[in-house]
């Protein structure tokens, strides 16, 4: 026999108390390194937005002119909850995604 506690006496884990708490909480404290996208190198081929672990990238709709190219999907960074982990810039296929030091 076993004295390990059966699932029904472990504690509850990983619990978000109410919804969208997360929205309160500024993260990106321990950020070290920040995404720069350069506007002028995006395809917006959207695979930073896709592979963005924490959803901080945010596309905007409506009419970009970048170098004579007219666009009508912008992405930028929500630094307030980006935790500077480089996934979008190591997934960017033209590196249009510089990760820069954080300002002090």
């Amino acid at each position: 026999m076993s004295n390990l506690p059966r699932a029904s006496e472990l504690p509850i884990g990983a619990v978000i108390p109410e919804p969208g708490s997360t929205r309160r909480n500024k993260t990106a404290g321990w950020r070290t390194l920040k995404p720069v996208i350069h506007d002028d190198r995006c395809v917006r081929c959207q695979l930073c937005w896709l592979y963005c672990p924490e959803g901080t990238i945010v596309e905007i709709k409506g009419v970009f002119k970048v170098n004579g190219r007219t666009y009508d999907t912008k992405y930028e960074i929500n630094y307030d909850h980006c935790k500077g982990c480089g996934i979008c810039a190591n997934e960017c296929p033209t590196k249009a995604i510089e990760m820069v030091p954080e300002a002090p």
